[in-house]
């Protein structure tokens, strides 16, 4: 069980925040050119920065704590995944807070 520790933390995340689109209607899930461009801008930079780091020996994950999926560049599955539910969770807490403060612009809007 502990190979499934951080998919666990994940999933959680991902559950947690879920409830935000469908009570708030955040449309975080429709608006998926949107959600593109935040992997892009912060998910990349933060993936390469860790196969660099990972590469020079700075740091190093558990394998007993991952179901040993291995991409390219030599990160785990869960770390990829990472850089995709965190800006998720915060992309969703955002329009949560859009939501409810009502007429809170922020960014391209006419996909809204």
């Amino acid at each position: 069980m502990r190979e499934l520790t951080y998919v666990a933390m994940l999933t959680f995340v991902v559950v947690a925040t879920l409830p935000l689109e469908v009570l708030l209607r955040t449309r975080v899930y429709a608006r998926v050119r949107r959600f593109a461009l935040v992997l892009l801008c912060a998910g990349l930079p933060f993936v390469l920065w860790d196969v660099a780091a990972t590469a020079a020996g700075h740091w190093e994950f558990d394998t007993s704590r991952t179901i040993g999926l291995t991409m390219p560049g030599g990160l785990p599955l869960e770390e990829v995944l990472f850089f995709v539910v965190v800006p998720l969770a915060s992309v969703m807490t955002l329009e949560a807070v859009r939501s409810v403060k009502r007429s809170w612009p922020v960014g391209d809007e006419e996909d809204a």
